[in-house]
């Protein structure tokens, strides 16, 4: 009998040992009949600072590390010791997986293509003409990416930092010259949202962490869906809010995971099984989860 092919991942970032994507990648890893062990690399824990992440990458590849995912703070930094980049981490300027393909370092960003297959799995039949999202930070940066590549019309960006809402607008309205990409302004935003097909939410408010409404449901048009990248809670302030004045949501959840499918799809060239991910995931959120979810929306 042939023994199953082994990977070694990892995870670069700060805080991040109470992280999902570990278990997310060794079980289905298993499921797909290999050798799976992810490792995470806590800077917090081993006193690194992140400005080392070119030598942490070094130090891995000499380990013989096949892929390593990178989040929180290191998703910029690490872009200047990669040997190439995907044309969509280009644009993005983020990199969240990075291959070691014959010994070099291959920059990927899998947040987009989470959110895009998100979309279009947990809202397929919702209209994307015309969206406000909030928040233009790396996620910000990721999930606008996505829109615009599904052929937003108009995709209106709100910040609280206004130069960075710009400074993102400016870089993908050359990209997509035919598609309108602006910053909707405090003069702006209640028409943006009055008529909006769906609104994304990409800040961290609605963490535990960062409890609060970051939207104001009840300027939105009865149509109108939300999005957001939030996953803890996996039921947020914000969700709750909407669902309970008929609109359709997409919880934080399903970025995450897509995130991850299309990650060990990269590492591993078979086809993750996305259902059973999300499922597994759910379990691994606790509390509940899971049935919270199906009770909320009929479906995991």
């Amino acid at each position: 009998m042939t023994a199953p092919t082994e990977f070694l991942v990892g995870l670069i970032g700060e805080g991040i040992t109470a992280s999902l994507t570990p278990p997310m990648h060794e079980r289905e890893g298993r499921h797909l009949g290999f050798d799976y062990e992810y490792r995470i690399l806590d800077l917090l824990e081993s006193g690194r600072a992140p400005e080392e992440v070119g030598a942490i990458l070094a130090e891995a590849r000499e380990q013989g590390f096949a892929a390593l995912n990178v989040t929180h703070p290191c998703k910029q930094l690490v872009i200047p010791f990669l040997d190439e980049l995907t044309p969509a981490a280009e644009h993005i300027g983020a990199v969240n997986l990075v291959l070691i393909e014959s010994g070099r370092l291959i920059g990927h960003n899998t947040d987009w293509t989470g959110f895009r297959s998100a979309l279009l799995t947990g809202l397929p039949d919702a209209r994307r003409n015309r969206i406000v999202q909030f928040g233009s930070g790396g996620a910000g940066s990721a999930t606008a990416y996505a829109l615009l590549t599904l052929g937003v019309h108009r995709l209106a960006i709100v910040d609280v930092l206004p130069e960075r809402a710009q400074a993102l607008v400016n870089a993908y309205a050359p990209l997509f010259p035919d598609q309108e990409v602006c910053v909707s302004t405090t003069d702006s935003l209640h028409t943006d949202l009055a008529t909006a097909d769906g609104v994304v939410h990409a800040t961290p408010t609605g963490m535990k962490e960062h409890p609060g409404l970051p939207v104001d449901v009840t300027a939105l048009a009865a149509t109108a869906w939300v999005a957001d990248i939030v996953y803890r809670p996996i039921d947020t302030e914000l969700l709750r809010a909407a669902r309970s004045l008929g609109h359709e949501v997409l919880d934080g959840g399903r970025m995450a995971v897509g995130q991850a499918v299309d990650s060990i799809r990269l590492i591993t060239g078979s086809e993750p099984d996305a259902i059973r991910m999300r499922t597994h995931f759910l379990e691994l959120l606790g509390d509940g989860a899971a049935s919270r979810v199906v009770a909320a929306w009929g479906r995991v």
